[in-house]
Parts: C-alpha cells; sequence; structure tokens
C-alpha cells in the first residue's frame, strides 16, 4: 500500500508538471521572441529618427555619432542614405536572425538584425529555471507522499495487529488514537470490542469457578445419599434416600439454572413469596450427614412460620455457602436462627469455632480472599445471589461468627413509572 500511494502521488504530480510545464515553456518561448523582436523593431525606428533628424539639420551622419546615441551591442544595424554609402554597426550576425527595416522621412533606411541565437539561449535558461521547479515540486511530493503514506499505512499494520492480538485471545484494549477521523474510528470499534470480549471472557471465566464451587456440595451431598441406598436392604429406606436424592437432582438443576440466569444478567430473577421453614429444613436435612460425619451438629431455632419473598433455590444456595463454610472453617455446633426485624425476614448462620481473622475483616466477600486454603469464591457468589433477589447478605459479628440474611418480606411491584415498590403481605 505505501508504494501505491507514493507512486500514485507521484503520478498525479508528473502529469500536472508536464500538462502546465508544456504549457509554460510554449508560452515563455512566445513571450521571449516576441520581446525580441519588439526590441530589434524599437532599435530600428530609433535609430531611423535619429538619421532623420541629423538630415534634417544638414548634419553628418557617421558611425561614430551613431554608436554615442545608440547602445547597438549584439545586434547588427545598416543605415543606407540615398547619395551616400551604406552605414554598418556591429558584426553582421551568422546565422538565422531576427530583423526589422525602419523607413525614414529622408528616403533612407534602417534595418536592425539579432541573432536568433541570443533567443534560443534565453528560451534555454528559461527551461532550465522551470524544469528545476519542476525537480523540487517532485522531490517535495514524493516527501509529502511518504509522510503521508507512513501516516495512513503504520496506523493499519498497528490496528492489524490489535486485530490479530483480539483473535489470539488478548482482548486489552490499547486506546491509541492516530490523528485520522476514520482510523481512529476504526480504532474505537476495535477497543469497544476488546472491552466487550474482555467482559465475556471474565463473566465466562465466573461462571464456570462458580458452577465448579456451587455445584461441588450438590454433587458431593447426592453421592453420599446415593451411597446409602447401595449399603441398604431396607426398602423403605431406599425408597425415603432416594426420594431425598431426587430433591437434590431438581435443586441441582435449579442451580445450574440460576448461575446461568446470574451469568446473563445479575438483576434477573424470579422472587415469590415463600416459607423459610421449608428452605431451612431442607438445609438441615442436606448438610446432616457430612456434619455427623465430621463429628458436629447443626440445628434451627428462632421465629416459626416466616414468609420472605425471594428465589428459594438462590436463598437455599446462599445458605448451603453459609453452612458449608461453617463446616470447613468453623468448629462446633453451627446454629440457623430466625428473627424478624422491620419488614425484613433475617436467618442468621452462627458456630462455635475462632471466627473471622481481623486481618480479612469486611473484604471476606471479595472474590480470592480466603482465610484457608479455599477459592475464595463461596461468600461471593453467596452475596450475588442475595443482591440478585433484592436481599443482601452480610459479617454481623467476626467472633464468634454471625452471618446474616437478610430478605424481604414485602412483594414487589412495578408502579406507573416502571419503578419497582412494595406492598405488604396481608
Amino acid at each position: 500500500m505505501r508504494r501505491r500511494l507514493i507512486n500514485s502521488t507521484l503520478a498525479v504530480v508528473l502529469v500536472v508538471i508536464a500538462v502546465f510545464g508544456v504549457s509554460l515553456v510554449i508560452v515563455e518561448t512566445r513571450t521571449i521572441t516576441n520581446s525580441a523582436r519588439e526590441r530589434v523593431e524599437s532599435e530600428a525606428v530609433r535609430l531611423a529618427s535619429i538619421v532623420d533628424s541629423r538630415l534634417l539639420s544638414d548634419e553628418k551622419v557617421t558611425v561614430g555619432i551613431l554608436k554615442d546615441q545608440v547602445a547597438i551591442e549584439e545586434r547588427y544595424a545598416v543605415i543606407e542614405m540615398p547619395g551616400h554609402p551604406p552605414l554598418e554597426l556591429g558584426e553582421k550576425p551568422e546565422g538565422d536572425v531576427i530583423a526589422y527595416t525602419a523607413p525614414g522621412e529622408q528616403g533612407e533606411k534602417v534595418t536592425v538584425e539579432e541573432p536568433r541565437s541570443a533567443v534560443t539561449q534565453e528560451v534555454g535558461r528559461t527551461l532550465l529555471i522551470i524544469a528545476g521547479v519542476a525537480l523540487l515540486a517532485v522531490v517535495a511530493a514524493v516527501l509529502l507522499a511518504v509522510r503521508q503514506a507512513n501516516r495512513l499505512t503504520s496506523p493499519l499494520t498497528d490496528l492489524a495487529s490489535t486485530a490479530e492480538r483480539l483473535g489470539s485471545g488478548d482482548p486489552r484494549p490499547r486506546h491509541k488514537r492516530y490523528g485520522v477521523p476514520e482510523l481512529d474510528r476504526v480504532a474505537d470499534v476495535l477497543d469497544g470490542s476488546a472491552e466487550r470480549i474482555a467482559r465475556m471472557l471474565t463473566a465466562e471465566r465466573r461462571l464456570a469457578a462458580d458452577a465448579s464451587h456451587q455445584l461441588r456440595t450438590p454433587l458431593t451431598a447426592l453421592s453420599m445419599r446415593l451411597e446409602e441406598i447401595t449399603m441398604t436392604d431396607d426398602l423403605d429406606e431406599v425408597k425415603e434416600e432416594a426420594t431425598i436424592a431426587l430433591a437434590q437432582v431438581e435443586r441441582l438443576t435449579d442451580v445450574v439454572e440460576r448461575l446461568l440466569t446470574n451469568s446473563r444478567d445479575p438483576r434477573t430473577g424470579s422472587a415469590v413469596s415463600f416459607d423459610l421453614d421449608e428452605v431451612i429444613k431442607q438445609q438441615l436435612e442436606e448438610w446432616r450427614p457430612a456434619y455427623r460425619s465430621a463429628g458436629r451438629a447443626i440445628v434451627s431455632s428462632g421465629k416459626r412460620h416466616l414468609t420472605a419473598v425471594g428465589t428459594p433455590g438462590a436463598v437455599a444456595q446462599v445458605l448451603a455457602a453459609l453452612i458449608e463454610n461453617s463446616l470447613m472453617h468453623g468448629g462446633g455446633t453451627v446454629a440457623l436462627r430466625t428473627r424478624v426485624t422491620g419488614n425484613q425476614a433475617v436467618i442468621e448462620v452462627t458456630d462455635e469455632g475462632p471466627g473471622v481473622p481481623s486481618e480479612l475483616g469486611s473484604r471476606i466477600f471479595e472474590r480470592t480472599i480466603s482465610g484457608r486454603n479455599s477459592t475464595g469464591i463461596g461468600l461471593a457468589v453467596a452475596r450475588d445471589l442475595a443482591e440478585a433477589d433484592g436481599g443482601r447478605l452480610e459479617m454481623l459479628q467476626a467472633s464468634p461468627p454471625v452471618f446474616g440474611l437478610f430478605l424481604s418480606r414485602t412483594p414487589m411491584r412495578k408502579n406507573q413509572d416502571g419503578d419497582e415498590a412494595g406492598h405488604t403481605i396481608r
């Protein structure tokens, strides 16, 4: 492309120089020739007037007198007077000449000649000047073409490199502009695409991490139920365990759907009014075998028959994350307590362990932040799920640890302006 830009610019300049240069040469040649003829004619008329004036005064007309009055220089002049021999001024030129004869009032004739070679030399000097200017124009055009080609091709090469990096999986925007509106527009589009790709990759990685973390516990619990089924011959116990396993499969499906929905739009939810006792009971049944295996207990207490607004599956996942966190990092008995504050239902999860280290503090909900060798994802996902349902998850106390899940008891409705508003359940 660089070579094509230079060649096209040079071709345009050469065409312009050829058209205007030839025209200028023709005009200058005619101008110089006409000027030479006017000089010869003017000189002949002037010599004739001098001769006339001397003849009228009965004065002598000699070569010396005429040389003193008229500068002949490179011209040749012949004065023919009746009854007198011709007078010659200068040297007769050889070759082609420009001549003019001016008649006098006393019958004399004055002929002035100038060699055409002088005109040719002047035309040659003019051609050299025109050629020099044309050469300078060509050099300036080449330099300008090279500069413009570099200005255009370098950004294009840079943009191609950026596009190649995007294709290879490096979505970092460069935020580099080139001062050319069209190229800057392409750079804006590429940077916007890079940011969107980066967000998509981040969302995909986050979904994969969340899915692996959130699915691990339900799958572990399900495998434990299946193991218990394989180890018993009691048909009633097999049916009971199978029923629980099927319920866990349904919750596992709900986990997957919730993760996919939350990854597309965290604000999207299917909040309904539900009974907290059912969700808490389900979590106790699901986690008791794991706590029994660890030699610990999990219990519930507090206000019963509370109705909250949210997604039961999401609330179950939040409680599962808190219970699993207590199992891994806490100690002693884990208690789930329910209470009411204002228009909110609160589920508190606490244990008898050492609590959250002071250096973590409120950072406990940040991703990759963990007090031990864990992923540091569970609490972060739990808070996101709670906020997606219009609730919130907070650490109420560091030692002993107390986490509180706050859920609204008032369903949300859309008002005339499209905003969400609440009304009390009766």
